[in-house]
């Protein structure tokens, strides 16, 4: 389990995630784990892994994928996110049906986050990365406004609308915080340390909590 939340308007992104996740042994044995979700990948680009515990090593050999091409943009990062991240999940998972049964705990998911550096009318991009077909693939799709995983619709509705009221980057942390806390005491499996990015034309602010 994981929770990732993100939001974007005109004057930037807000984006969470939490540091609990669970994962299986080769013995079938269940593990709880303390993990980071969050990664970035150039100055203006994030990523946010959540699902599995893989995700997150898919996400640092991401990184250092990333700072060798050194795409510019978030549609560029995007593209290039998807095709490496797409190729790595297919080689786990042929890996782990060789010792375990296809599981869906085994599901991935991925948040990027990022600057445009060409579309001046939608500055900011959000897109999601996850297995919509069929185990091992996966895709991704771009995200309108505000979006969290596991979906919450009451707080998806609430970021939509501040992020048409074009609110100030803090009041949407704010919320997204307090969201994130509530998360935590009504679920066993979201849990700390949680961690906070702000993108905006002036780069990155990350914080913890």
């Amino acid at each position: 389990m994981s929770q990732l939340i993100a939001c974007k308007n005109r004057n930037g992104i807000v984006l969470a995630a939490d540091g609990r996740a669970v994962d299986v042994d080769a013995s079938g044995q269940v593990m709880e784990l303390t993990v980071t979700r969050m990664f970035q990948l150039t100055g203006h680009c994030v990523l946010l892994a959540g699902g599995a515990a893989v995700g997150q090593h898919m996400a640092r050999a991401l990184q250092d994928f990333i700072r060798a091409e050194t795409p510019a943009g978030a549609e560029s990062v995007y593209a290039a996110a998807l095709s490496f991240l797409a190729s790595e999940y297919a080689e786990f998972m042929r890996k782990t049906c060789e010792i375990q049964p296809l599981d869906p705990i085994h599901q991935v998911h991925f948040i990027l986050a990022g600057r445009s550096d060409s579309d001046v009318s939608d500055p900011f991009k959000l897109y999601f990365l996850w297995t919509r077909k069929k185990l091992p693939q996966l895709d991704g799709d771009e995200i309108a406004s505000a979006f969290t995983v596991p979906r919450t619709i009451r707080l998806e509705h609430r970021l939509n609308q501040m992020a048409g009221a074009n609110s100030a980057l803090d009041r949407i942390e704010a919320a997204v915080r307090e969201a994130m806390h509530g998360q935590a005491e009504q679920n066993q499996e979201v849990g700390g340390p949680f961690v906070y990015a702000k993108i905006t034309q002036n780069g990155i602010d990350v914080d913890t909590d």
